[in-house]
């Protein structure tokens, strides 16, 4: 396995860091404009609805809503305003950052229409999910182009509603300054799962594009949890990430070398024990031979080996043990972020959490977490970020960060310790 580490500058340079989960959106009314016009009756009774329910939230929780939108106004505005936005990048020392829909999580109000964004699978009428879907991806390409070397937009693209429709959608993104990415509807819900060869067009497409498919956590089994946000909480992550193992398991990533997919903001916590699983299982025949006629040819490579290349993981503001768990769940697929300008994310308490949080980590793990992963995922101008990290970004110094500090050569395959105990060959 090639060594992600292997001339990764330790000098106190500034970090480049990348967040690989920011939002931003329109306030829901200023869509209008970017919608086309037959949907506008649809879109008025649409904005209604998001002004009631931002009423309802005021009613359940108004003190919280208060102090947050009063102590970050300014800030809260850089979800449209690029000019405020490039400030509090600015001031957390973030020098490129990816780029979602939603801007609001607290009270909905900076949402593409017909809830196009985070809960496109949700959307029962293929004809507004699409419409809603282009409108936020039209604002989103003038949004980027303010400062395309910083912004990575993630397009909308609701890939169960028609197949068709999409490869086209994903043909017309293609090249658009800014736009590296696009969002597929986290569930499928009554339609084929991604594994299914139906989709096979829309991950050719996206590979030839260059374009990164994503999933984002926001959607779950809202049935099921009879109004109990606490079981959704908790259940979130897994049906934000399952689209991975559809993928990998399904041979994609054998099938279009080019694609790449990244899971975002349902933690990493999750990934090293599925990783341990699925490299025993398909790796390790020995322990499956049941399942070996079912099993064979699979992939071609164990699934560990698919991060860093394929697969990547933007695990948003990973909490310590996350950190120190980097190189069991691929300290090259790992992408930092800071979720502005949500408040489940650091912001506006960036600079603290980088502070704090990677001190006892070696400087080369550590430009590869905030920034150099997300750079080769995205495909991203490094020299352009460097010369604006050379001006916001935070030194290891800064840090608090031990400078002759070194991440041990076997340290992956210490951390990756199924491969001995279960007698695995180390990939070359």
């Amino acid at each position: 396995m090639p060594n992600p580490l292997e001339g990764v500058d330790t000098s106190n340079d500034p970090y480049v860091i990348v967040s690989s989960d920011t939002h931003a959106g329109l306030q829901v009314g200023e869509y209008r404009e970017y919608l086309d016009s037959q949907f506008h009756p649809q879109f008025d009774e649409w904005v209604l609805e998001r002004h009631n329910h931002r009423r309802l939230v005021e009613e359940m929780n108004g003190e919280y809503v208060a102090k947050w939108e009063g102590e970050n106004e300014e800030g809260l505005r850089g979800a449209y305003d690029p000019v405020i936005r490039d400030k509090a990048l600015d001031a957390d020392g973030i020098a490129g950052e990816v780029i979602f829909a939603d801007g609001d999580s607290v009270s909905g109000q900076e949402s593409p229409p017909f809830g196009a964004g985070l809960a496109a699978g949700q959307i029962t009428d293929p004809a507004l999910a699409f419409a809603g879907a282009r409108a936020h991806n039209r604002w989103l390409e003038e949004f980027c182009a303010t400062n395309p070397n910083r912004r990575a937009g993630v397009a909308l693209v609701p890939i169960i509603h028609d197949i068709e429709e999409s490869v086209k959608e994903i043909q017309a993104l293609a090249g658009k300054p800014g736009i590296k990415g696009i969002m597929v509807p986290t569930m499928w819900h009554d339609k084929p799962s991604y594994g299914h060869p139906c989709y096979d067009p829309i991950w050719a497409a996206c590979a030839d594009a260059g374009l990164v498919v994503h999933t984002h956590s926001g959607e779950g089994d809202w049935d099921s949890y009879n109004e109990n946000i606490a079981q959704f909480v908790l259940e979130v992550p897994f049906w934000t990430h399952r689209i991975l193992w559809q993928l990998l398991l399904s041979g994609k990533f054998d099938k279009f070398p080019g694609l790449r997919y990244a899971v975002v903001e349902c933690g990493s916590y999750w990934l090293g024990d599925l990783l341990w699983k699925a490299d025993t299982t398909f790796g390790a025949n020995g322990k499956v031979k049941k399942l070996n006629s079912r099993t064979k040819g699979l992939m071609k490579r164990l699934p560990s080996e698919y991060l860093g290349d394929n697969v990547f993981i933007g695990a948003s503001t990973m909490s310590r043990e996350e950190i120190r768990r980097r190189h069991v769940n691929g300290i090259d697929a790992l992408m930092w972020g800071t979720d502005y300008p949500h408040p489940e994310g650091s912001w506006p308490h960036t600079v603290e959490r980088l502070e704090t949080d990677f001190q006892k980590v070696s400087i080369e793990d550590t430009r590869l977490l905030l920034g150099l992963n997300a750079v080769k995922c995205y495909d991203l101008d490094l020299a352009a970020l460097t010369k604006i990290a050379q001006e916001v970004g935070p030194t290891p110094e800064k840090l608090n960060q031990d400078p002759t500090l070194r991440t041990a050569p076997g340290a992956i395959r210490e951390a990756r310790w199924w491969f001995d105990d279960y007698g695995m060959q180390w990939p070359s």
